[in-house]
């Protein structure tokens, strides 16, 4: 990461193996844009490491272009989310409706869709982060947890959250092109303003040379496989 702020250390927010195929260790801003904390945000997902494809999805590649794949038969869908750090609730959305197929073609359009006539200033977040929780950690420190599974949201507003408390799962949820965690760290809960905020965890695994490696304070690259066992 190439920025003058320093980043804040937290706990890797999922549990098991992962892999982060955008994240501000492959470029800044992360996500194309530093709009709406989006600067150093990461998309989490799980893949299929013995398959030299490693596909994110348990059917054939055919089956995925021409049809889709049910959300069930998504890696990561429905997987647990934890808060990093101690915290509190100052924002919840749930109850959106997810779309049963993740199929790559229909999410990108209504993706397109959904981008070009967004307008951030009037705060309807919804209709591109679906379901999505904020998270209070200090004083101009937020995280926000987006496109999370329907009716998962485990926590309600003002709630004070404990570091490990199970948050929400996994989801398909708003702007999602298929079933991942977007999680980003930012100066505000006013996501049309805020600033993005870079961040390190504190712990975790990296899969090198057929063996794991414990790794601190670091983030992970596009290519990494990496783990979280608490």
């Amino acid at each position: 990461m190439n920025n003058n702020q320093k980043p804040i250390v937290i706990e890797f927010p999922l549990r098991g193996e992962w892999n982060a195929p955008t994240t501000p260790a492959k470029r800044v801003p992360s996500h194309g844009t530093n709009r709406m904390g989006l600067r150093y945000a990461f998309d989490f997902l799980q893949l299929n490491w013995g398959n030299p494809q490693k596909p994110s999805y348990n059917v054939s590649f055919l089956h995925y272009l021409f049809l889709g794949v049910p959300l069930k038969k998504c890696y990561c869908w429905g997987e647990g989310i934890y808060a990093p750090c101690d915290g509190e609730v100052v924002f919840v959305e749930d109850g959106n409706r997810e779309r049963k197929i993740a199929h790559w073609l229909v999410d990108s359009l209504i993706g397109i869709k959904n981008a070009l006539f967004f307008n951030e200033k009037k705060h309807d977040f919804k209709k591109i982060a679906g379901n999505y929780v904020i998270l209070k950690c200090s004083n101009d420190v937020y995280m926000a947890f987006v496109h999370l599974q329907t009716n998962s949201v485990n926590v309600c507003l003002h709630d004070k959250l404990k570091k490990g408390t199970h948050i929400g799962n996994v989801g398909h949820s708003g702007n999602s092109t298929f079933p991942h965690l977007h999680f980003q760290l930012m100066d505000s809960s006013d996501i049309a303003n805020a600033q993005g905020i870079p961040c390190l965890f504190e712990e975790y695994e990296i899969y090198q040379n057929g063996d794991w490696k414990t790794v601190y304070n670091q983030i992970p690259s596009a290519t990494d496989r990496i783990r979280f066992i608490k």
